[in-house]
């Protein structure tokens, strides 16, 4: 199989998520452009407009949010967060300091991820959760006046951290975070383009009080997770490259693509630019001869989504791939350190589960069999690709539930096939 092609991946996810927030948050008109049309980013706009933002119908397109400040925010239902964890974890800082009571709510997946880890430090900032039945949703937020807080994070993560920033921003208290690790930083290059005084120094993160959150013009760059599964697929091939175009390249994001050259994959970035903060560049992939490596714990946060389709890669190595410091992996939309796993060994690949990653040995063989997704689009777009190598033949359980991140998945992957 050879692949040829230019294409541009859906807006970046995490970015899409914060501009609707902020933009919701803000004093004044901000104009949002290059939105990822998924699942998730529809669930956060639900959410915001429950809450009372006129935010308009969801496209890809410009449009424009008028915000209502850091304080007009009203009470609404049961806030649906659908399978978002973006959503409900960001969104439960914004709450905690709004002056009134939230049930958030989600579907089976997301009811079973944890949401202890994001109310602990908010708890300590003053607002009450309290939890129908052990960790995740539904989650009441009793929000009010906060006070300020230095949290040194317990796991890597941004969502929790943008939590505590949020909640600060929103009740005008200095924060500051101490990360384990350092994750990725949309919401603080997006605060700091708002007018925000925000600090990092090393793994710490400090929000100054401002009072007030300024309107600002988003153009989402292309979402480098969902850019990794064509040049995972680029490495993988026979011959020919992949463009992708627009990609975000922040370097907390990017681990990916300095793994899959260092597996030996070509890997360029061309027309490389700054768009509103955040570094811009077009991606070029081409394969070469492919070894295993070693995927650090230091390296994880910055490659976390893009693991199952590098277990993926790594089946189609010269060696063996050895993942640890990944146990949050446990908790996303499915096991997937055992999904991963379990998969590639439905397929005829040798894989190895550990407490924290997986291990896998690479080989030439066809590989074979049906994968169970447990909803997870993640999985079901790694193994797509995984089947999409001459000689493999891969069902795939639940195509359709790749609406998640990459609606067009499907019709991009075989438009690049040659």
């Amino acid at each position: 199989m050879r692949v040829r092609g230019t294409l541009r991946v859906p807006g970046d996810k995490s970015i899409s998520h914060r501009a609707l927030m902020l933009s919701a948050l803000a004093t004044g008109e901000s104009r949002v452009s290059g939105l990822l049309l998924s699942a998730d980013v529809r669930s956060t706009a639900s959410v915001l407009r429950a809450l009372g933002v006129a935010i308009p119908e969801v496209t890809d397109a410009e449009f424009r949010i008028a915000g209502v400040g850091l304080r007009g925010l009203r009470a609404a239902p049961p806030l649906d967060c659908g399978n978002s964890g973006t959503t409900a974890r960001l969104m439960s800082g914004v709450l905690a300091a709004s002056p009134f009571a939230s049930l958030l709510v989600g579907d089976a997946s997301l009811s079973r991820r944890p949401m202890r880890r994001v109310a602990r430090p908010l708890e300590a900032m003053g607002a009450t959760f309290e939890f129908a039945s052990g960790d995740g949703l539904p989650m009441t937020i009793h929000g009010g006046a906060l006070r300020g807080v230095t949290w040194r994070g317990e796991t890597a993560s941004a969502q929790v951290k943008s939590a505590i920033l949020l909640a600060g921003l929103v009740a005008d208290v200095p924060v500051e975070v101490h990360e384990i690790s350092a994750t990725r930083d949309h919401t603080e290059r997006m605060l700091r383009g708002r007018g925000v005084d925000v600090r990092t120094e090393g793994l710490a993160v400090t929000l100054l009080p401002t009072g007030r959150l300024d309107a600002a013009d988003t153009d989402v760059p292309g979402d480098p997770s969902s850019a990794a599964f064509f040049a995972a697929l680029a490495a993988m091939a026979a011959g020919g490259d992949i463009e992708i175009t627009n990609v975000c390249t922040n370097p907390s994001r990017a681990g990916a693509f300095a793994v899959l050259a260092r597996m030996g994959a070509t890997v360029r970035l061309e027309d490389v630019r700054d768009a509103a903060g955040e570094p811009v560049a077009t991606l070029v992939v081409s394969p070469r001869q492919l070894a295993g490596t070693v995927i650090e714990p230091s390296e994880i946060p910055s490659l976390i989504d893009e693991l199952p389709v590098l277990a993926c890669v790594a089946a189609r190595a010269a060696g063996e791939t050895r993942v640890t410091g990944a146990a949050e992996l446990r908790v996303k939309e499915s096991d997937r350190i055992s999904a991963i796993v379990q998969n590639l060994r439905a397929v005829g690949a040798d894989a190895e589960e550990l407490p924290d990653g997986f291990v896998v040995r690479g080989s030439d063989r066809p590989l074979k069999g049906a994968v169970t997704t447990h909803g997870d689009h993640r999985i079901a777009m790694a193994f797509g690709v995984l089947g999409a190598l001459d000689g493999n033949a891969i069902v795939v359980d639940d195509p359709d539930c790749v609406a998640v991140s990459y609606p067009a998945f499907w019709s991009d992957l075989a438009r690049v096939i040659r």
